[in-house]
């Protein structure tokens, strides 16, 4: 068994057999309790091309499970003209452009350190290394000022302990449930509220206030942001690294930055940030043979759909169906997106520059959504020897 494996069995040990065992059935398949369930990359994109079938709000969507937290105005529970009209306004924040500004300058020292640490031959765990990191970037998008490292872990975990609440059976989350996610979730909105108030347009809050953003949907967007823009870099950075040492690809890559694109994205094929995406279906269709109701839910296995292209390999192009996947496709295609790989690259460019990286202890985390390692002990090569 491969330590991906591993990963998605800890998280999972019950929902992954059922998962992988629902792969083997047909590329659609309705699952009772579950719903309709996709594993092929085709079918699943056609679904999330139509956003007036298959949609983000009615029932078992994303929008049943967090509109009660985060409210209905959020991107990720609205569709038609109200969606379209807000990610016009949001697209404009994550231009390529300003996040690799953003993520180079407020890396700049934790990777300075990180660097440091491994150049004099320190072991470091990657796992909370990237914890810190993907906090210090999502704490300056909410407008988070003056963070310690202890308060970027704490932020982290506090998203990990909101999602970690939903599973794959999971339609809407209880009275308790919503209640804890506001609890942790209030406070965020106050800091991204000051940040809007401010008007300070080199922030993210600024310049959604600049754009004509209420602060309501700032609020909403800072708490998005903050589920949705943690966990995704923070779990894909030590899994990208184990993939490259167990595959024997950390020098070839380190070698030659070129290849670096084309490790993350298999590297994402192959982790599946995203492994299910939820949809609700609004009107008849019939997707890969099968017929579905108004009110049925579909659950696009991601993850099925990219494992059934093989196991990691660097040199296996991806097919046009399933190019990026699992940051979605069409009307709902993540606007993190630019955030989420300036800051990979940015991390793994740091890592592999220190050189040929050693895995001398690892263990998986149990209890989360997105599976990751408990801890991903490195160390450099010379500083093994």
């Amino acid at each position: 068994m491969n330590w991906e494996e591993r990963l998605y069995l800890a998280a999972h040990p019950f929902a992954y057999p059922l998962l992988r065992g629902v792969a083997r059935r047909g590329p659609v398949v309705r699952v009772p309790g579950v719903g309709v369930v996709v594993n092929d990359a085709a079918a699943a994109r056609e679904i999330l091309m139509d956003g007036e079938t298959f949609r983000k709000d009615g029932p078992g969507s994303p929008g049943e499970l967090w509109t009660p937290v985060l409210g209905p105005s959020v991107l990720l529970n609205m569709e038609g003209e109200a969606h379209r009209a807000l990610r016009r306004r949001l697209t404009d924040l994550f231009v390529p452009s300003y996040t690799e500004a953003l993520c180079a300058r407020v890396l700049a020292e934790p990777l300075d350190r990180l660097a440091g640490r491994l150049g004099r031959g320190a072991t470091l765990d990657l796992v909370d290394a990237a914890r810190v990191m993907a906090g210090t970037v999502i704490g300056e998008v909410i407008g988070l000022e003056g963070g310690s490292e202890a308060a970027y872990r704490e932020l982290f975990e506090q998203g990990e302990r909101i999602v970690s609440m939903v599973s794959l059976r999971t339609r809407r989350l209880s009275p308790a449930q919503v209640r804890r996610a506001r609890g942790v979730l209030g406070p965020l909105g106050d800091i991204a509220a000051k940040a809007y108030l401010a008007g300070d347009e080199s922030t993210v809050m600024g310049r959604m206030r600049a754009l004509g953003l209420s602060e309501d949907e700032a609020r909403g967007a800072a708490g998005a942001f903050f589920l949705t823009g943690t966990e995704t870099v923070a779990t894909l950075l030590p899994r990208l690294i184990a993939l490259l040492a167990d595959h024997g690809q950390s020098r070839r890559v380190a070698d030659d930055p070129a290849l670096l694109d084309r490790a993350v994205e298999e590297a994402m094929r192959v982790a599946t940030p995203t492994p299910v995406m939820l949809r609700s279906v609004h009107r008849p269709a019939a997707v890969g043979g099968v017929a579905i109701r108004p009110g049925e839910r579909v659950l696009i296995a991601t993850h099925n759909c990219c494992r059934a292209h093989g196991p990691f390999d660097l040199d296996r192009p991806h097919p046009p169906e399933l190019r990026r996947l699992w940051f979605g496709a069409g009307p709902h295609f993540c606007i993190g997106y630019p955030l989420a790989m300036a800051q990979i690259r940015l991390v793994a460019r740091t890592l592999l520059a220190a050189g040929p990286l050693v895995i001398t202890r690892r263990a998986a985390a149990r209890g989360v959504l997105i599976p990751t390692y408990r801890y991903l002990a490195v160390r450099t090569e010379e500083g093994s020897a």
